[in-house]
């Protein structure tokens, strides 16, 4: 039976004999994130969301604290959890829209989504936009970090990292993906896949959050391009962890997709891939609950749903500092995995009520143009 790991990582507590070590760490970390990633400055407003939760608090009062340190003028707001699924709160979201420096979210799963602009999306010439979030980080009028579903442990251990050699690591894995035309991906486990990215960018979650538009996890440390539509096919095999809307789960037998016109058009394996098929059928009946309950027309209904199966992601770990724990923020990070994220993407031409990461260890990635071949991965091992 698939084991489901808590978000906050109860599986691996953070023990401390020395309280004040243990607060030393923390409040190091948390510099880190402020000083280092974001480079707040003095008199900048900083909205911090997150939950009752143990270590998302922690974590944001520390991070709230390392604000103040920095001369700026932080705002904390707290509400209960929420799920991919699950809407935030309208003083969450009317925060957000007074469009601060800076806002972070220090969650214990998600943000949440934005009822308003899920009905009547933001545009902004060609471009919409359904979340007020989305709005201004896509726009470039705040820079941000988020951190959903982490840890105390995590924090401290994969945020205070060389960002120096993993922004160099970033640099190069993107600069190759960004010449190809084609993404081949095989894996020890099985996985055989080809995807387009014809047209699109990579992105890079490195670290540095420092001008308006900029953001990214924390903990950061991947590369990741959203796959050209209708361009996939072939096969992949999950083998590390995936997401679920139940929680991450361990895969212990591999979760065979198949793939076609980059879509999955069926799932195998034992439980895991059973649970992973019942959040993807969910994924697909929400959005037609939601129309009908008036959240959303009927078309960006149909939009949602038929997205529901969408590969939205290629992701490349790079953060040498993470480990496979059951909890997809550290996961997709590690280096020696890649990730493929099924649902939504990032180029915000495949929108999805679900976006769900799964790892594949040790890839070999090899991007292609022209009859040209270039690696990037070889077992796992960065070599770009």
């Amino acid at each position: 039976m698939p084991l489901h790991i808590s978000p906050r990582g109860d599986t691996m507590p953070v023990v401390f004999d020395d309280s004040e070590k243990f607060d030393q760490k923390l409040k190091d970390a948390a510099r880190v994130a402020v000083e280092d990633v974001l480079g707040v400055k003095s008199g900048e407003d900083v909205l911090i969301v997150t939950n009752p939760d143990r270590d998302v608090r922690l974590i944001s009062e520390a991070v709230y604290d390392a604000c103040v340190t920095a001369g700026a003028c932080p705002a904390m707001i707290v509400q209960q959890m929420k799920t991919q699924m699950d809407f935030a709160e309208p003083a969450v979201i009317g925060a957000i829209a007074k469009n601060p420096s800076v806002a972070i979210s220090i969650s214990r799963e998600k943000l949440g989504k934005d009822t308003e602009a899920m009905k009547n999306p933001i545009a902004a010439g060609e471009k919409k936009y359904n979340h007020i979030f989305n709005y201004l980080m896509g726009e470039k009028k705040m820079r941000s970090f988020w951190s959903p579903s982490i840890d105390l442990r995590m924090f401290m251990e994969t945020v205070p990292i060389d960002y120096e050699q993993m922004r160099e690591d970033c640099r190069k894995a993107a600069e190759v993906l960004d010449w190809a035309d084609e993404v081949r991906i095989t894996a020890p486990s099985g996985t055989h896949l080809t995807l387009g990215v014809r047209g699109r960018k990579a992105k890079k979650d490195d670290g540095n959050f420092t001008e308006p538009g900029s953001g990214g996890n924390l903990p950061c440390g991947e590369v990741f391009i959203s796959p050209e539509l209708g361009a996939g096919t072939g096969v992949i095999a999950f083998d590390g962890s995936i997401s679920s809307d139940k929680g991450e789960i361990m895969i212990e037998q591999p979760i065979v997709c198949k793939v076609e016109k980059n879509r999955v058009v069926s799932i195998e394996g034992g439980r895991e891939a059973e649970e992973l098929l019942g959040t993807i059928t969910r994924g697909e009946e929400k959005p037609l609950q939601l129309a009908g309950e008036g959240k959303l027309s009927g078309e960006d209904a149909e939009t949602y749903r038929a997205n529901a199966r969408n590969l939205g992601e290629l992701g490349i770990g790079l953060n040498r500092a993470a480990r496979i724990v059951g909890n997809m923020l550290e996961d997709e990070k590690v280096y020696t995995t890649c990730h493929i994220a099924i649902g939504s993407n990032y180029d915000d031409d495949a929108e999805a009520l679900i976006h769900l990461d799964g790892l594949i260890k040790k890839p070999t990635i090899t991007c292609l143009k022209e009859g040209e071949e270039r690696l990037v991965m070889r077992d796992g091992e960065l070599v770009a």
